[in-house]
């Protein structure tokens, strides 16, 4: 058996988010299918992160097992003709059996990509959030850092969130602004369900100037949350990196990063 690992960069509003399901179409299903066509075998994807409904995936890394002997650039060329045009993979290697995409990363980050104007997008329409009133990037990005750091982030997770703990480590929080367009960056060991779109959430709140930016501090140590702003829109988050440790040679010694780019029509 030897285990490949690919780099993917997806559309998430063409999918009903990664991972298989009865009732919809996801990235998992049809990435599984070329695959398997190539291999002639069936194949079953293990991904960094699992991204929901309209998540989008400028950085994706999957794994499989397979007993199909190939080039490696079959499973580039040849899945990529098997794709739809929302779905593509960047590049493929060959790791030990050891090897895990979920469990072996040490960091993932996400961008969160916000049009601030007074009308909403219509070509970037799926790509990136949208709200209507000003908002102050300052307040936001000081609210922010009160994010970095080891803590319980009860506050920003989904009911339906199965991770065993609610701890994390933030290793960078930032918002930024580009014009009309806000940019979120966040880096930290792991998210939970929900996380990033609940933390953009509360920021805007502050942006918009409803609670001071020290309302943050005061969320994590609340661990509730109903206190909390109401789950952003899926639309501008895109999962943009993924780490491993240098020993797996995966491209850019395993600091895989594509941080999407305005302006993005």
């Amino acid at each position: 058996m030897k285990r490949i690992v690919l780099g993917l960069e997806y559309a998430g509003d063409a999918f009903c988010g990664w991972q298989s399901q009865a009732h919809g179409r996801t990235v998992q299903d049809v990435l599984e299918a070329a695959l398997g066509r190539i291999a002639a075998e069936p194949v079953r994807l293990h991904c960094a992160g699992r991204t929901d409904t309209g998540v989008h995936a400028s950085v994706q890394v999957v794994h499989f097992d397979t007993r199909a002997q190939r080039p490696l650039s079959a499973w580039v060329r040849g899945v990529n003709a098997l794709l739809p045009a929302t779905v593509v993979v960047r590049w493929s290697v060959e790791a030990d059996q050891d090897f895990h995409a979920r469990y072996l990363a040490t960091e993932r980050r996400y961008r969160y990509i916000l049009h601030n104007a007074p009308t909403r997008p219509a070509l970037l329409a799926g790509r990136v959030g949208w709200f209507h009133l000003p908002l102050d990037e300052g307040r936001m990005a000081e609210a922010a850092a009160c994010l970095v750091g080891t803590h319980d982030f009860s506050s920003f997770r989904a009911a339906g969130c199965q991770s065993k703990t609610p701890v994390r480590v933030m290793h960078e929080a930032r918002v930024g602004r580009q014009g009309d367009y806000l940019l979120f960056d966040f880096r930290a060991n792991g998210f939970l369900h929900h996380m990033i779109r609940n933390l953009v959430g509360a920021l805007v709140y502050v942006g918009k100037g409803r609670y001071p930016p020290s309302w943050m501090g005061e969320l994590l140590q609340a661990r509730d949350r109903s206190r909390a702003a109401p789950t952003f829109a899926a639309d501008g988050l895109y999962l943009c990196g993924v780490s491993y440790p240098p020993r797996w040679s995966l491209p850019d010694d395993g600091r895989i990063i594509a941080l999407p780019q305005l302006p993005l029509a």
